[in-house]
């Protein structure tokens, strides 16, 4: 009785190492940076916003070693955008948030696995009411996306990985429903990401 105590724990203790070796799932939480490009268009309306600072969370699900889909969420604290409209100048303090899915493939190099990544998703615009604000007529505003990007893994441990990577993010340029914000071009939003991964 004893030996098949002992086997059956043996056999459940190499499923379960086994499992733990195939780490199929994994969750990140990364700082990220929202980098905007000027904009100047046809409409004689000039978009210029400063850096914005935030945090992306996101779960991957490996579909095979070296394919997996992802889902990201992030946020930023808060940027300005500033629209020139001549003779006028309005600005906008904006809190930027994503939801979107990427379809990942990585590859493996010892401890590092470099990676490609793309997909569809939503941009929400929205607007801070205080005093940074000097319209009040600004909306919120949903956006869809096409999301690009490359970066880096670097294992530290079975469970943990530092992940370094450069997403970009194509949309319209937002007009908060403003008509005399309106540009008619698109933005190429530039999101520098660094943070910490967990496998399970």
């Amino acid at each position: 009785m004893k030996k098949i105590a002992v086997i059956v724990f043996l056999l459940t203790v190499c499923v379960a190492a086994g499992r733990a070796q195939e780490s199929r799932q994994d969750v990140s939480l990364s700082g990220t940076a929202l980098v905007e490009p000027f904009i100047g268009s046809s409409t004689d309306v000039y978009v210029h916003s400063n850096t914005a600072l935030g945090a992306l969370v996101s779960y991957r699900y490996m579909l095979t070693p070296n394919s997996a889909v992802e889902g990201n969420f992030s946020v930023t604290y808060q940027n300005k955008i500033n629209y020139y409209t001549n003779p006028n100048h309005y600005q906008v303090l904006t809190r930027t948030m994503e939801a979107s899915a990427e379809y990942v493939r990585s590859f493996t190099f010892r401890k590092y696995n470099p990676f490609v990544e793309a997909g569809p998703g939503e941009l929400i615009f929205v607007p801070i009411r205080n005093s940074g604000t000097t319209t009040l007529d600004a909306k919120q505003q949903m956006q869809m996306a096409a999301f690009y990007g490359a970066g880096i893994a670097r294992e530290i441990s079975p469970s943990f990985d530092i992940r370094a990577e450069f997403r970009g993010v194509v949309t319209k340029v937002p007009t908060f429903n403003m008509t005399n914000f309106a540009t008619n071009k698109w933005y190429n939003i530039y999101m520098p990401v660094i943070g910490v991964a967990y496998h399970f």
